[in-house]
């Protein structure tokens, strides 16, 4: 599963840290001072490093939640992230964080107290409210065996039942969450592609249909559960694509009890698109135009908005448009 597994020697003492070592007796240890030793070493290689990435057991310091990027989410006001990990195990081609992170290393935060105290503080400021994104700089259930995440953060958030946790994942290790009662103020949001665009670029993903099997199995077991279709990638294949994508999904869903669904076209800051371009020289996606605006690269499509628009109006066919919004 892992290369080696780094640890912060003031981390050592956990018992979480403690428990999950024990787990793997025979993966090579190494301690550490601060994981930006291994992680922020210069002269490393994403695209070689994602082959055998090793984990990285740490704590995590400075401000634990912060502000939510403008149009991330279903709720613009009082909008906040918090990231238990860095990096993902997927293995996404389009993804921002290999041009973000010049290691493919796996980040663990362990002191997840820390982390516990800063939502609540959060969350007073905001008169028991908020809404909270996990999964930004990772994904937040692919390590779910080996973090136990939701089983730490869930009870959090019962305490708290105005204020919301949305999960955005594309894995199907919900496990943790079917082995206990759903909160109402969690929401469970996975991400799809259209299968063409699945296949070419989301490496390691779990498969559309086993997706759309776990987004089932916890609308059954009464969790609340979103979609997003982000990136959207479009080109000339792409709204058949997505129309039987929204068939197939759909129809396997309880459509009226969907939370909320939502469209984001492909962006990156700049600097992230110049650094993952020369990881993948050759990549079809990084070959295409593409224009820049405050920082940000776009792929250059004169029928974007028109494609948007379409793949919309298919949307528009299944759920309300009270149940979608657009993701900046």
């Amino acid at each position: 599963m892992f290369s080696a597994i780094y640890i912060e020697q003031e981390v050592l003492e956990l018992a979480r840290v403690r428990k999950l070592l024990e787990r793997f007796p025979d993966i090579p240890q190494i301690f550490c001072e601060r994981y930006g030793e291994v992680f922020n070493r210069k002269s490393q290689n994403f695209r070689i490093q994602k082959k055998a990435p090793a984990l990285i057991l740490a704590k995590k310091y400075g401000n634990l939640v912060l502000p939510a990027p403008a149009g991330y989410g279903f709720n613009d006001s009082r909008s906040y992230y918090f990231s238990h990990m860095l990096n993902c195990v997927y293995d996404c081609r389009y993804c921002f964080l290999q041009g973000m992170y010049s290691s493919a290393n796996y980040v663990l935060f362990t002191n997840y107290e820390d982390m516990e105290s800063a939502i609540e503080q959060k969350i007073a400021e905001n008169n028991g409210g908020g809404v909270y994104y996990s999964g930004y700089d990772c994904d937040s259930l692919a390590l779910e065996p080996v973090s136990d995440f939701c089983k730490y953060f869930l009870p959090v958030f019962a305490r708290h039942p105005e204020a919301i946790l949305e999960i955005r994942t594309k894995s199907t290790q919900i496990r943790s969450l079917l082995e206990q009662s759903a909160i109402k103020n969690c929401v469970v949001a996975m991400s799809f592609t259209a299968k063409e665009a699945g296949d070419q670029w989301e490496h390691k993903v779990p498969s559309i249909e086993k997706r759309i099997e776990t987004l089932r199995k916890l609308q059954e077991a009464g969790w609340k559960v979103a979609i997003r279709f982000e990136p959207l990638i479009l080109g000339a294949n792409s709204i058949e694509g997505y129309r039987l994508l929204f068939k197939k999904l759909f129809a396997a869903l309880d459509v009226e009890n969907i939370h909320s669904v939502s469209c984001g076209l492909f962006r990156m800051p700049v600097d992230f698109h110049k650094r993952i371009v020369k990881l993948y020289p050759d990549e079809e996606l990084f070959a295409r135009p593409a224009t820049t605006n405050e920082g940000m690269i776009a792929l250059k499509n004169e029928h974007e908005g028109s494609q948007l628009a379409e793949v919309e109006q298919q949307l528009f066919e299944y759920i309300s448009p009270q149940q979608y919004y657009r993701c900046a």
